[in-house]
């Protein structure tokens, strides 16, 4: 009998049929009555950012053999709860970070670039105008880009930022080598959170990196600055940002990722006018959500006893 997976999350299509070819796939999220019913002969689970792996879950799946993480962050799995099953986890560690590296760039031309598009004539004053009222205030060029966290993204942000010609400070609790830094300069976490006009947050949600930003970090900020964070939302602490950006107005906060998601109406950011939250898009492009859901060839790997390229 072909080993039964159950996936519960969406994965793209080839993946997704590619999987169904090498095994019984069942696709429910847990509690959910298809996974209840599969659960007793699972050896395979694959699942995305939603799906949390905890003591709780595993007890539903005794015969998991092997845990698929569509992406890289794996901090909603209980590492050390499948290590004492036996239960293997891989992951997808650079399938998304050029997706990420352009959303983040994106997101901080609409921030420092204002535009728009027109769609009727207008005279040469109301012409001129609007010209100078969508003229920028500094350039990429003149302004401190600030990365916590020179993993892969951050390493590959810098490189399109130095190319770009901006001056690129980072902190990071490893060691970075200077050829891996991009021309970015090493720097304490209380000067880079000082001297940053854009700062981009790329750690992982480690229980020791929750509220890692908090109120103390956010105020030594400056009054100005424009933060991005496509990292997790638990990094920040979101009250002690929304005081910030209530008291600094010409300060903004792009917000991609949150500490629940889809947030609520108790969602401190909601309702501050300098705060923009959108909806985890920083990896869904069609080519990094494939590339994510290729996790399911070390899934079967693992099931057939052969070595995985990528376990945690």
């Amino acid at each position: 009998m072909k080993p039964l997976v159950i996936v519960t999350e969406p994965f793209a299509n080839q993946p997704t049929q590619w999987l169904a070819n090498e095994c019984e796939v069942v696709q429910a999220a847990p509690g959910q009555a298809q996974f209840i019913a599969a659960a007793p002969r699972a050896q395979g689970l694959a699942i995305r950012t939603a799906t949390r792996v905890d003591e709780q879950l595993l007890s539903q799946l005794p015969q998991l053999k092997v845990i698929a993480r569509a992406g890289v962050g794996v901090d909603h799995i209980d590492l050390g709860a499948c290590k004492a099953r036996g239960v293997h986890v891989v992951h997808t560690p650079d399938a998304n970070t050029q997706a990420v590296v352009e959303y983040v760039l994106a997101l901080v031309f609409d921030a420092i670039r204002p535009r728009v598009f027109i769609s009727s004539p207008m005279d040469a004053p109301q012409w001129e105008s609007l010209r100078e009222e969508l003229t920028a205030k500094r350039q990429l060029s003149e302004m401190t880009f600030g990365i916590l966290g020179m993993g892969r993204i951050g390493k590959r942000l810098a490189l399109a930022l130095n190319a770009i010609g901006c001056q690129v400070l980072f902190h990071d609790l490893l060691d970075i080598e200077p050829r891996a830094r991009h021309g970015a300069a090493s720097v304490s976490a209380p000067e880079l959170f000082k001297q940053a006009d854009i700062l981009s947050i790329h750690v992982d949600g480690r229980d020791s990196n929750f509220h890692w930003v908090n109120a103390n970090v956010i105020q030594a900020m400056k009054p100005d600055v424009t933060l991005i964070n496509t990292s997790r939302g638990r990094v920040i602490d979101h009250h002690a940002l929304a005081k910030f950006l209530s008291i600094n107005t010409a300060a903004q906060a792009l917000l991609d990722v949150h500490e629940s998601e889809p947030f609520q109406s108790d969602c401190p950011m909601l309702g501050i006018s300098n705060a923009h939250l959108a909806p985890h898009l920083a990896s869904r492009s069609e080519t990094a959500v494939r590339n994510m859901s290729w996790v399911v060839r070390d899934l079967v790997a693992v099931l057939q006893g052969r070595p995985a390229q990528f376990q945690v």
